[in-house]
């Protein structure tokens, strides 16, 4: 079995936790934007803004470049395959699990077509 890295997936997974954090990631996926643009975007003030980036970059899903006075944000490189691996894993046990279910009531309704319905 895949051994992943709890450190890691607990930051990405507290930094995806935040609406306004997966919102930064969408706008960052079509384009690079500076810290100024993302806070206005987000109608928010620079402080709160920068706090976001923070943990956005602490989980590696954002990198940022100063230029001057401008910090300007692009996605990370590490992505998100670690985290998309330990979701397929338990994506798989639970399609395991339901079609052992779906198993047990086909079999369970082809028992009552046998034996007719039960009365009480």
């Amino acid at each position: 079995m895949v051994q992943y890295q709890a450190a890691r997936l607990d930051a990405s997974f507290a930094a995806l936790s935040d609406a306004t954090r997966r919102g930064v990631l969408e706008q960052l996926a079509r384009a690079e934007a500076s810290v100024t643009d993302l806070a206005a975007r987000f109608h928010m003030t620079l402080t709160g803004m920068k706090k976001h980036i923070q943990v956005l970059e602490r989980a590696g899903l954002v990198a940022t470049e100063k230029v001057g006075r401008t910090r300007t944000c692009r996605l990370g490189a590490a992505g998100l395959t670690e985290e998309m691996g330990w979701i397929a894993n338990y994506h798989q046990r639970w399609h395991a699990r339901f079609d052992a279910l779906d198993d047990v009531l086909t079999e369970l309704k082809a028992k009552e077509k046998i034996d007719g319905p039960e009365r009480q």
